[in-house]
């Protein structure tokens, strides 16, 4: 047995530490990770964890598990910053404050074709055109590509829609395409429009409507009633539109305004997107490990995680930032930010005036946020309790898996997992299995094969084991369930089958426990099955989604594409040859290898591959 380790001498270490700046990184006696800091003062930052004062528990906690403690020197707070911010998001260490929405922002893309394109964008910004942007969601980027689509008639179709054309299509009916694929526009007139929707993406709504006042009046002074009125109605529309968009009299304004509420061990950031003087929307946070936190250590630790990208360029970075709180590294945040941006960047948190009263709203969100994630976040504990005591458990599961398998008459079968734990869905961990090698429709093969590649990976040492495994299925899907576990060797899971009642309605679901003789029927209004209801109903979703992409994808692809030796300019050789994919399926070898660049072998592996009877 071997001997107790002994405690963290913390004075002997603080004796040789250097007052220069740096981050440290505190471990347990495991060799784990517990916490990653910064500091300008290296010996003044760690030495105030063992110094005595009213600590909060989570700091008691953490210093009390402290076995060993590394440090790496800097030569300014700057690069302490950074280095910080890239070791917190490699190592998710369990005492820091950690972001658990890290995902790149949409924009709207302006493509530099000779008609151009605006379209949906989401990840690097390093193609050619123009971005517009970000916007908070990808609903938010939808909704203003509606909009320009009723202002000005610039397309939206995809290039293969836009270039394949030989009539105008529905958008040109309804006035909201210009219809370039066809010619019914000119290329200085299309420019125009493009010229306009540029400048309202950019805030100018008051030049654009003065400019089309000008033309309207212009075309009534020509008697060209019809284009006056086009105008007219064009004006109009802008008008409503920068009545309900408009934010202050500083129309150029570029900012972000970020405000901080904390409650009940909870934090909730709130971001809103302000370009051009307009609102683009706002995105909610809530930050892991925040209990104990002040606003002010929680803002900075958002700042650095949310805006210092680990590709410069990446998270786009506003000439200003607006804080709801000040920070005390906000010069050497600010500095970095700059660095990052390659522009100045201000951090402003001394504020009066329509800018104070931006900060004040996003506040006022980010504290009605949390009080309806702490509802929720109550609500759900309390499903995960009325669970426990449903199936008679010893603790309260920490982590729930429900598997689900969807397809349509056997074609293109996907499997999906999703997780949930007492704070609810863990995205990061959300699978999908495309399903392969099995008679089409058997869902006992696919949720055989389904499990045994997620299970088989547990083995392996990689994810957690869920305390609980929702098959949505009866019986035989928790038999296969079952016959995998044991197969691998997996013990301590309770497998639950979630059946369908007599009548198939929500609320009369029928449980089917690991050993249990009869399924357990849960009452309409029990907490514990509107939980497996929702996890469920989860998964199913994701499910029915990848499904529908697999299906869809393949549908789009043609056969020929899996034939060895038949690129892309081949594949149009024959086409064009035959008209289409049904008159080559019809040739035989000899037809086949009449076209040029088909040899005899190509020929009859075209032929085979459209003929596997």
């Amino acid at each position: 047995m071997s001997a107790p380790l002994s405690p963290f001498d913390s004075k002997a270490f603080l004796k040789s530490l250097t007052a220069r700046p740096g981050v440290y990184r505190m471990y347990d006696a495991a060799g784990e990770i517990l916490y990653v800091g910064k500091a300008r003062n290296l010996k003044k930052r760690v030495s105030s964890y063992f110094a005595r004062g009213d600590h909060s528990v989570k700091t008691q906690a953490l210093v009390a598990q402290i076995q060993h403690i590394e440090v790496t020197v800097t030569h300014t707070e700057g690069e302490a910053l950074l280095l910080e911010n890239n070791l917190i998001k490699a190592l998710q260490p369990r005492y820091n404050i950690l972001l658990r929405d890290d995902k790149g922002y949409p924009y709207i893309h302006l493509s530099d074709d000779e008609f151009p394109r605006l379209s949906f964008y989401r990840g690097k910004r390093g193609g050619r055109g123009r971005y517009f942007g970000p916007y908070p969601s990808s609903n938010a980027v939808r909704e203003s590509l509606n909009l320009m689509q009723k202002l000005f008639p610039v397309r939206q179709c995809d290039n293969t829609f836009y270039s394949n054309r030989s009539r105008a299509c529905l958008q040109y009916q309804i006035k909201r395409c210009s219809g370039p694929c066809v010619g019914l526009v000119t290329a200085e007139r299309y420019q125009e429009h493009v010229r306009h929707a540029v400048m309202f993406l950019e805030g100018k709504n008051s030049e654009v409507i003065d400019e089309l006042v000008r033309r309207m009046e212009a075309a009534a002074a020509e008697l060209d009633f019809e284009t006056a009125a086009v105008y007219r109605d064009q004006i109009a529309n802008l008008r409503r539109v920068q009545e309900r968009q408009y934010v202050s009299g500083n129309a150029g304004a570029d900012c972000d305004v970020i405000a901080v509420a904390t409650a009940a061990g909870a934090a909730c950031v709130q971001v809103f997107f302000i370009r051009g003087g307009h609102n683009l929307g706002n995105k909610t946070f809530y930050p892991r490990n925040a209990a104990g936190a002040d606003p002010a250590e929680l803002l900075g630790a958002f700042l650095s995680q949310h805006y210092l990208a680990d590709t410069p360029g990446e998270r786009p970075i506003p000439p200003e930032i607006l804080l709801g709180q000040s920070l005390e590294e906000e010069d050497a945040l600010a500095e970095v930010l700059s660095q990052q941006a390659g522009r100045r960047v201000l951090l402003s948190s001394r504020l009066r005036g329509e800018r104070a009263r931006w900060v004040e709203m996003a506040r006022n969100n980010a504290e009605h946020a949390l009080a309806a994630h702490l509802a929720s976040k109550a609500n759900l504990m309390g499903r995960f309790e009325a669970l426990q005591e449903a199936l008679h458990l010893e603790a309260m599961p920490q982590r729930i898996e429900c598997f689900d398998i969807s397809h349509t008459m056997g074609e293109r079968t996907v499997a999906s997992c999703v997780v949930f734990d007492s704070e609810g869905p863990v995205k990061s961990d959300y699978r999908r299995y495309n399903i392969e090698d099995i008679t089409p429709g058997d869902d006992y093969a696919a949720m055989h094969q389904a499990l045994t590649r997620r299970f088989r990976r547990l083995q392996e040492g990689e994810g957690r084991a869920p305390d609980i495994l929702l098959i949505d299925g009866g019986l035989g899907q928790v038999q296969q369930a079952h016959e995998v576990l044991e197969e691998l060797a997996v013990a301590g899971i309770l497998v639950v089958g979630v059946a369908k009642g007599p009548t198939r309605k929500a609320g009369l679901e029928q449980l089917v426990l690991s050993g249990g003789e009869a399924p357990t029927i849960l009452p309409p209004e029990s907490p514990a099955l509107h939980l497996i209801q929702q996890v469920r109903d989860e998964a199913h979703r994701f499910a029915i989604t990848g499904h529908r992409q697999r299906r869809a994808k393949a549908r789009r692809t043609s056969s020929l594409e899996d034939i060895p030796g038949l690129g892309p300019k081949r594949r149009q050789q024959l086409l064009r040859q035959f008209g289409g994919l049904q008159e080559v399926a019809r040739a035989g070898v000899e037809d086949l290898a009449k076209v040029h660049g088909i040899s005899r072998q190509l020929a009859q592996r075209i032929y085979d591959a459209l003929h596997p009877e």
